[in-house]
This record gives structure tokens, sequence and C-alpha cells, in this order.
């Protein structure tokens, strides 16, 4: 089969493999459509990922398609079932499994290699986080599920209340999800630096956007528009720690500052003891997901309640996976539905 692997920094080539077979307990599924992931473009430009994959490897993690084979012991599903599989599984028997923290287990199994004609889904996420897909709908939608489920993962973690002021600084696709699972919970302040994205955040329900191009403060139009105190609820959505930074300094006293975009290894960041100690602040990490927002998040993208549509740019071949890289970093594109 053709499939992409990733050997190093921005290096990643389109290469001739063999078609997978599945072991016992393990599924094969030939990917419909595999979208692209701001993560990718992260593993693409640093040359791995500490925790997910190790170069040389095979690429990329959202997909959805059709069980085309099914190992031994395999009962729940059938050859020709419509499925999404999310990137890992928790092992369910470790310290934090047991105590229901499945996105902290050290024991996740992880799975790469959706930007291919088949994918093999390891045994432990084909019992724990694979899904059946509704027959209407699209495989592009589907594939969203993961990053929509380390949204709501997110969200659930925020300490969010109604009529909340919440700010999002990005505005890339995980960004604007945001912007959609809270635009119902919370008046929403878009913080991004492209144009045409702050758009698709209103339609995703921003209350207001900010390019950040034009404004230089940004903490401080943030307390201008919330009576002199800042947001209640801030999320950072880039991964850039001096990001990470000015999400601190938006936050009002006794905020929560969720710290989601995950930063280079070795990287850190300043923070006044002042004012986490006497502003009382919540700032934390999310990381991930887990099996329970993985089903809300396919529940939620097949009620159609919202347009995540809109986060796919274009549809491309295979054959383009380079070039579509190149477009995500020069920022031209948001998602792309890839099709083997």
């Amino acid at each position: 089969m053709l499939a992409a692997l990733l050997y190093g920094q921005e290096d990643l080539r389109l290469e001739q493999v063999s078609d997978p077979t599945p072991a016992a307990g393990e599924v094969v599924m030939q990917v419909g459509t595999a979208t692209t992931c701001g993560t990718d473009l992260k593993v693409w430009r640093r040359g791995g990922h500490a925790r997910m994959l190790i170069p040389p490897t095979l690429f990329g993690h959202e997909a959805a398609g059709q069980i085309v084979a099914l190992g031994a012991g395999v009962t729940n599903w059938q050859v020709g079932d419509r499925v999404v599989a999310n990137n890992s599984a928790p092992c369910m028997n470790c310290f934090f499994c047991q105590r229901q923290e499945y996105s902290l287990c050290p024991n996740l199994t992880w799975n790469n290699g959706t930007f291919a004609q088949y994918l093999k889904i390891p045994a432990p996420i084909v019992e724990h986080n694979l899904l059946q897909i509704p027959d209407e709908l699209p495989w592009e939608l589907a594939a969203m599920t993961e990053p929509l489920a380390c949204v709501l993962h997110g969200v659930a973690r925020s300490n969010i209340k109604p009529k909340d002021k919440v700010v999002v600084l990005g505005d890339g696709a995980i960004g604007l999800m945001f912007v959609a699972a809270l635009s119902e919970k919370a008046e929403v302040l878009l913080w991004g630096g492209n144009n045409h994205r702050l758009e698709i955040g209103q339609k995703l329900g921003a209350t207001q956007t900010f390019n950040y191009h034009q404004i230089s403060d940004i903490s401080s139009v943030v307390k201008e528009l919330t009576q002199g105190w800042g947001a209640d609820v801030v999320i950072e959505a880039t991964g850039v720690p001096s990001v990470w930074e000015t999400a601190i300094a938006c936050a009002r006293p006794g905020a929560t500052v969720n710290l989601f975009g995950g930063c280079p290894r070795d990287t850190s960041i300043t923070v006044s003891t002042e004012q986490l100690h006497y502003s009382e602040l919540t700032i934390k990490g999310v990381f991930h997901n887990t099996p329970e927002y993985v089903r809300s998040a396919l529940a939620l993208i097949a009620s159609r309640k919202i347009p995540f549509e809109l986060l796919i740019s274009e549809q491309r071949p295979l054959k383009d996976l380079e070039q579509v890289f190149s477009d995500m970093k020069a920022r031209k594109v948001i998602k792309v539905a890839m099709i083997p």
C-alpha cells in the first residue's frame, strides 16, 4: 500500500509498504479519509514526538474508514463496518486508570499511520476506542472525532460557568473547536492571527474576534472588556510558551487558565508568584482525551448541530501530503481531508 512515513524534521516520504495484517484482537481499516491536525504539523516540524511516535514511522492519527479484515477473536465487528478509531487507548489497569484519569495512563497504546490506504488498529483501541459511524456521516467529519474529544476533555476541566467570559487564544482547528464547544455556554472572545479563521470563529459562535497582529497588548484589551478584571476562563491553544504567559496575564482573580497547547520539549515559562497566590488562580494543563469524550465527540459531530465542515479547507489526494503540510505551515489551510 501507499503510506506516509516520517523520517525526521520536515522529512515526510510517501512509500510503498506491506499491507497490514491483523493479529489477534486487531482489525484493519481501509482509510476513507484522513484529516490533518495541528499536532501532526508540530510533529512534522519538530521531527518527532516523545510520547506518540519516534521516526522513522508511519504518520497521521485522524481517520475514518471501513473494516476490511478482522483478527482472531474479534467478534463485535464485521467486515464492512464504517468506523472511526481513536489514536490511543488506556490500559484500564494502572494507578491512573483505576482513578479514571485515563489521559494520564503511562501505558497508553498509541497508533499512527492514518496517511495510508490501510490502517491496522491495535487490540486495546479495538476494545475501548473503536466506534461505529452512522451511515450518513461523511468520512471527513467522523475523522475529526479525536481532536474534538481532546477539546471536550479540555472544556470539562476548565471550570466554566454559564455566562462566563472565556478567552480562547489561537485560531487553529483546536481553538476553533473550543469556540464551537463553548458558544452555547459562555461568551467567547477569540484571538488569532488570520482574518479568514476569525470569520470562521464567528460562524462557530465567537462573541467577538480579535487579530493579535493589530493589537499589541492582548491582556489590556481583555481587561477593558471585563470591567478591568480579566477573563473568567482563559484557554491557550497555540503551544507557544510566550502565549502561555499571555494567557495567565488575561485572567481575573479566581480564574481558571487552561494551558492546552503543547509546547516544545525543555521549554518553560515565568509565572508571578504574587499573582498566582493572591489572585487565587487555577492554572492547569490538560492533555489528550478519554474514552468518554471520544464517544461524546462522535455523538456531537453526528448530531450535525455544529458546522464542523467549516474547518475542512479542502480535499487532496495522498500524493499531495508534503505540499499540504507546507500549506499548513504557511497557515493557508486549517484542516485538509486527505483521500488515499
